[in-house]
């Protein structure tokens, strides 16, 4: 495992104020794509685990489905994103909710079990450096859940084929479609997790029947159901506009709990996203660095690790 911080920060987008979870799901006609993402979940995630990080986890939407784990930590960079979650969970013990910025993760090598990043990963300028972020804190043997926008879909390869679109979709490189939001080729998804110490286990492809005709022709069950079985054909090829990936973390890590750094049954697993030190030291509304001084707010339940809180 290579244990360092970035020097220099990415571009992030950020969801601040924004509306999504309302206007894009309860609102926006994806039932199928929210069920369809829940079978798939069911197939990769372990029977359970202790301690399970979020990426990505927006307003809460599947952090629900995560019921073999005993804590889950919810990461965004929105504080609005994870107040609605919030709302929607509640300040249980079971919930950690956290604002910092998945390339410079605030938290202890090794520390967890398994991790999920949904719907995510396609805003990331640098997937392969967010990646090697996640594979940091986790243990050797955890579970990493991807889902991906893929580059290789029917309909990308239709429009190519038919001169609609300039670029291949059978090359690796990612293709930004929008600003910060990007799709990656499944080739080039799988080198970087094996180039950042995950060996895949499972693919699972997903969404095979994201149209609006047939959303609105086809009752949402049965196209669950199709989806379903489609999904099984995953390993053998990938030409859906979502594809989930379920890996395994390999090679040496630092144990959590080791070498003076506080374990997870202490709840004390946060470092400083600055210079990597740990343990924080706890004040009021307040996590202090010892090391570089620097401090990190706690803000209604939330913790914040986007800015150093200055005086």
């Amino acid at each position: 495992m290579n244990d360092h911080l970035p020097t220099e920060r990415p571009p992030i987008i950020d969801y601040e104020g924004s509306e999504y979870q309302t206007e894009f799901w309860d609102e926006g006609g994806r039932d199928y794509e929210d069920q369809v993402e829940a079978v798939a979940l069911k197939r990769l995630l372990p029977d359970g685990g202790t301690l399970l990080l979020e990426v990505g986890a927006g307003a809460g939407r599947n952090t629900p489905r995560y019921k073999g784990f005993e804590h889950v930590v919810l990461l965004d960079y929105s504080m609005t994103q994870l107040q609605q979650a919030q709302k929607f969970l509640g300040k249980s013990a079971r919930y950690t909710y956290v604002a910092a910025d998945v390339y410079r993760l605030p938290f202890i090598p090794g520390i967890f079990d398994g991790a999920t990043m949904i719907r995510t990963i396609h805003h990331m300028v640098d997937a392969p450096l967010a990646l090697g972020q996640i594979r940091n804190v986790l243990g050797t043997g955890a579970v990493f859940i991807l889902e991906y926008a893929n580059k290789q879909n029917g309909k990308a390869i239709l429009r190519y084929a038919l001169r609609r679109q300039t670029w291949s979709p059978f090359t690796h490189e990612p293709v930004e479609f929008a600003e910060l939001n990007f799709d990656f080729h499944p080739q080039a998804i799988r080198n970087w997790l094996g180039e950042n110490e995950f060996e895949v286990e499972r693919q699972l492809t997903v969404s095979h029947f994201r149209m609006q005709l047939l959303k609105r022709v086809i009752p949402t069950n049965l196209l669950v159901r199709m989806d379903s079985l489609a999904q099984l054909t995953g390993d053998w090829w990938q030409l859906t506009p979502s594809v989930f990936v379920r890996s395994q973390a390999v090679g040496e890590t630092v144990p959590w709990g080791s070498g003076g750094a506080p374990g997870r049954a202490s709840g004390e697993f946060f470092r400083c996203p600055e210079c990597g030190h740990s343990p924080l030291i706890k004040l009021d509304d307040l996590l202090v660095c010892e090391s570089c001084t620097r401090k990190w707010g706690v803000k209604d339940g939330i913790y914040d690790f986007r800015e150093p809180v200055t005086d």
